[in-house]
């Protein structure tokens, strides 16, 4: 009774803001025509960050799509690879593992950048800054298939930054039976990159510091860290629907900013977290409006320029941009929905 109950509110919230002036219209620009398909597919991973993707399922059948499916796939290079193979037609997903797999002639097309801020750097007494990794042990979860993985990738970028060569420089240290958040808090390694709820957990449980927090700390706080992406060729021949499902992420986004608490529940009363107060805290921290603000183009540039600096992929920025990157969707979104 009570997740039926949240969901009346949860869906009046979404009736409501999808007709406010702050969202536009479907149609505010004259007639749109129908979705080329009534059916799209988007990833389910166990991060929190990416909360529009999974509060838009409404949004979307306003938007005419009749068949929502959430599909389970890993995270990061693992959801790129499922939108590479047709496995999910859409997903936001982090922007260097979108970079890697663009630059080895995956079939990906990002569409824009949705927010920045989710990822947090922890560190023991020992690590007080990114330049402090060099020769300390660093957590990747999942084993030798992490190396190439977010936590690894951004990291490694991090490292780049802060000038270390992180093959050389970083001791990784990789283990499929324990996570790096445990490995850390007994005291097994010296560092680790978390996504939401992690960093939640491990500020709850006062474990460790934060070194960065991608939602303040520059350069990450002005970069995007969530993208949306799709399958190259759903986009090319489904550019209506492509538009409609950017466009319901888009007010999610917003809806997330907005309305944290009923967005909070309705992401633990549909399975996709189990933690209504770290949901909450992420989605308090997290700027969910960045994708008015900032340019995604200068975040695609900025991790291909980092990756290619130590060795991670070959092509250059504009390479990545041309083969990988379609701003047109999203360029009228922001004229439709401005406020």
């Amino acid at each position: 009774m009570r997740m039926m109950q949240n969901r009346r509110r949860f869906l009046g919230t979404l009736s409501a803001t999808a007709g406010a002036t702050m969202f536009g219209s479907s149609h505010s620009f004259g007639p749109e025509p129908p979705p080329e398909t009534t059916t799209v597919r988007l990833s389910k991973i166990n991060g929190t960050c990416i909360a529009p993707q999974y509060v838009a399922e409404e949004l979307l059948r306003l938007e005419g799509f009749v068949d929502v499916k959430y599909v389970a796939t890993g995270a990061g290079v693992a959801q790129s690879r499922a939108i590479a193979r047709s496995e999910v037609d859409f997903s936001l997903n982090f922007a260097a593992p979108l970079v890697i797999p663009i630059d080895a002639g995956e079939p990906i097309t990002v569409l824009a950048g949705v927010h920045s801020g989710c990822f947090e750097l922890f560190g023991n007494e020992h690590v007080r800054g990114v330049a402090d990794l060099k020769g300390k042990s660093v957590g990747v979860e999942g084993g030798l298939q992490g190396l190439g993985d977010s936590p690894h990738v951004f990291l490694a970028a991090m490292a780049a930054h802060a000038g270390l060569d992180p093959l050389k420089d970083i001791n990784w240290v990789t283990d499929q039976s324990i996570t790096p958040k445990e490995l850390f808090a007994q005291g097994k390694i010296d560092a680790f990159l978390g996504f939401p709820p992690v960093p939640q957990e491990m500020r709850a449980r006062k474990i460790g510091r934060v070194i960065v927090n991608s939602a303040i700390d520059r350069p990450w706080s002005q970069y995007f860290c969530c993208m949306l992406a799709g399958n190259k060729e759903f986009v090319r021949k489904h550019p209506v629907a492509t538009k409609r499902v950017l466009r319901a992420i888009l007010k999610a986004a917003d809806l997330c900013a907005s309305e944290p608490t009923r967005v909070a529940q309705r992401m633990v009363d549909a399975g996709f977290t189990p933690r209504y107060d770290y949901a909450l805290q992420a989605l308090k921290e997290i700027p969910y409006t960045r994708w008015r603000e900032y340019d995604p183009e200068d975040t695609i540039r900025y991790y291909a320029l980092r990756l290619r600096e130590i060795g991670m992929i070959k092509a250059s920025p504009n390479k990545i941009i041309a083969d990988g990157a379609d701003w047109r969707f999203l360029s009228e979104l922001r004229r439709e929905m401005k406020g």
